[in-house]
């Protein structure tokens, strides 16, 4: 069956990853054989391995209800069942964001966050990290009737007063829509759930692709972590329509506002037009069907912005029949193939290729870290074999002469040292500096401050205006973080040098940063709170509390997330900087210390200088191996790369 594929695919990408995870690995042996490998260098190796253990595919089903998302999970992942896995009826099923993930340090089991969670401040991001707060039901993978009962949760509910709706977020008296939903006895139903993860042994979960099952389009608004965190980060997200109705006014607004890529700038944006079977009519022949659905996807291209390559039209249900009854002619006529196909040939690749670039450049810094030690090595062994070959043939006084020369450059080295030592205390002064701009208790404090002054805020401008000095003193603090990298990026460029002319070290460049990347993470979080909520009608629209203890925690727990990311790649930036500086220092130390010890022995003992220049030159030719050594490893870790990870990696390798 067709479905084969996406999961050959997948597992050809995941052994890809364990392939290349492997010749790191090896590289990572090397280096300890060959005694290259320092802490730094260590902890770099192991975070590249944990990555690419942990990489991750993320892939959103977003629709209105009745759409008919829940039944194409089923029919793309679950079919071997031989039944409806996620609930799917006529109405609405999924009530809450579902997320469908593998983790082997737990059993396989639905975890529910019950809706009282909502309202407090914390995200469900934050919840997360407290399975207590989860109400756990395990089931039977091996019987599909325990995986449908236990997954029938999702679509729970229960009825609650007016005032606890509104208090969860999930009733506005000013919105129309909400007040059609009433009951006869004044209160309203509402999810059970504010949101599910289902942890499922399934192979293309096991191999690292998540799922996010998103319960209508309501819930993108009321729950901002969908539009401010999930969304954004997905991959792919798949856009459900139906095939009769076409896209309809709230759909546009939707996929315009928190789906298309010209928001987040992402990829990976499909459209997919269900319930094609709707068309089938017997009293129509097959072209007629054609040029009709043809119509539909030209249009909804158009209302979505889209190329018509990027709407694909599909029967979810009939797949599902199909795959269950091995009917091959009816999943054919679904087109559920083609959508697998555009899942194989599309997402896996360039996911593919973001982690081979961001890989290849890690490892090709790694290398060049190896070749600058064996560089410097091979330098001290070249001055030590010219000074004992200098000295074939000469008297005892040369000798003196010369060991003399090597104890007064090693004087002069241990005063550079000195200087060394003051230029570690002003980097440590300045890093601290660094560290104070981006300092996460202070960004923590400032998230506190902010969310009083909104809460204790009586109009909306005093909300709006608390929101723009959060952005203002968090863009501020990024913008002087850059200048502060800068003063370090130019004192070590100078220091660098100064080491180069003095003792004859290798001149290098410190690498230069930006903290660039993450305002423009904030600006889209800007962008975003501006949108959203920077307007009256909108202001008015949400009641405060909800804004404040929803949005803005969404909101802020993003912000704190690109801090601990700039936190961290400062920190390796910080470590790529000195290390080259320390790793000369220590070898040249080390080659100061070899020449005069060799020079020593030679005053004692004349006999031995023939011998010293034989260990010296087999020791070159050693080095000069591991030069050719590391530049295989560095080819080895290419072709693991560059190895194909399926058919449709190949192809689009080629293009």
């Amino acid at each position: 069956m067709a479905d084969n594929r996406l999961a050959h695919e997948f597992a050809a990408y995941a052994g890809w990853r364990k392939t290349l995870g492997d010749a790191i690995g090896d590289f990572r042996h090397w280096l300890d054989a060959q005694e290259l490998n320092d802490s730094q260098t260590r902890q770099r190796i192991n975070h590249l391995l944990e990555r690419l253990r942990e990489d991750k595919l993320n892939v959103a089903f977003i629709a209105e209800f009745s759409r008919g998302k829940s039944e194409l999970i089923n029919a793309i992942f679950f079919a071997d069942y031989g039944q409806r896995v996620l609930p799917s009826s006529a109405g609405r099923t999924t009530m809450c964001p579902t997320e469908l993930l593998y983790d082997s340090s737990r059993p396989a089991c639905l975890q529910l966050l019950p809706i009282e969670t909502r309202a407090t401040a914390a995200t469900t991001s934050e919840y997360k990290r407290y399975p207590d707060e989860w109400k756990v039901l395990e089931f039977d993978v091996n019987s599909g009737d325990s995986l449908a009962e236990v997954f029938k949760e999702v679509s729970a509910t229960r009825r609650v007063s007016l005032e606890e709706a509104e208090r969860y977020g999930l009733y506005d008296p000013a919105n129309a829509d909400h007040s059609i939903g009433l009951n006869s006895d004044g209160t309203i139903d509402v999810p059970c759930w504010r949101y599910a993860m289902i942890n499922f042994p399934h192979p293309l979960l096991e191999q690292g692709l998540v799922i996010l099952d998103t319960p209508g389009l309501n819930a993108i608004g009321t729950e901002p972590e969908l539009t401010l965190n999930m969304l954004p980060n997905a991959h792919a997200v798949l856009f459900i329509l139906a095939a009769d109705t076409g896209v309809t006014k709230s759909e546009i607004d939707v996929w315009r506002q928190y789906i298309s890529g010209t928001r987040w700038n992402q990829k990976g944006r499909l459209a997919i037009l269900n319930k094609i079977d709707g068309l089938w009519d017997e009293l129509k022949d097959e072209d007629e069907i054609r040029k009709e659905l043809l119509k539909q996807v030209n249009t909804s291209a158009e209302l979505l912005g889209l190329d018509a390559a990027q709407i694909l039209p599909i029967s979810a249900q009939k797949a599902l029949l199909a795959k269950v009854n091995g009917d091959d002619a009816l999943l054919a006529r679904s087109r559920l193939p083609e959508l697998e196909k555009a899942l194989t040939e599309e997402l896996i690749p360039s996911k593919k290729e973001i982690v081979r670039d961001n890989t290849l450049h890690e490892v090709e810094d790694l290398v060049a870290s190896a070749r600058m030690i064996l560089q410097a090595r091979l330098q001290g062994l070249a001055e030590q074999l010219d000074e004992l070959k200098g000295l074939r043939g000469k008297n005892e006084d040369v000798v003196d002469h010369m060991m003399t020369k090597v104890k007064v450059d090693k004087e002069n080295f241990e005063k550079g040292l000195q200087r060394f030592q003051a230029l570690r205390s002003i980097f440590s002064r300045q890093t601290n500096q660094l560290f104070t701009l981006l300092g996460m208790q202070a960004l923590r404090e400032l998230v506190v401050t902010t969310r009083e002054t909104m809460i204790a805020a009586n109009f909306t401008k005093g909300i709006r205006s608390a929101m723009d000095g959060f952005f203002a003193d968090i863009k501020d603090k990024l913008v002087k973080s850059d200048k502060q990298i800068e003063e370090i990026k130019t004192m070590m460029d100078a220091m660098y040098e100064k080491l180069a002319k003095e003792h004859g070290l290798r001149k290098n460049d410190a690498p230069s940063f930006s903290t660039m990347r993450y305002q423009a993470e904030v600006a889209k979080l800007e962008r975003a709170y501006k949108e959203q909520f920077n307007t009256t009608l909108n202001m008015i629209a949400y009641e405060k509390m909800t804004l404040t203890s929803r949005f803005f925690e969404t909101l802020a727990s993003r912000v704190i997330h690109v801090y601990e990311t700039a936190n961290h790649d400062v920190e390796s930036w910080l470590k790529a900087v000195i290390a080259p500086m320390e790793s000369q220092v220590r070898e040249h130390q080390l080659q100061l210390r070899r020449r005069l010890e060799s020079i020593k022995r030679i005053y004692k003992a004349t006999g031995t200088l023939e011998d010293r220049i034989d260990e010296l030159e087999e020791m070159e030719r050693s080095i000069q191996a591991q030069e050719h050594e590391v530049e295989t490893m560095l080819q080895h870790i290419r072709n693991a790369l560059n190895a194909d990870a399926g058919v449709s990696q190949g192809r689009a390798m080629v293009a």
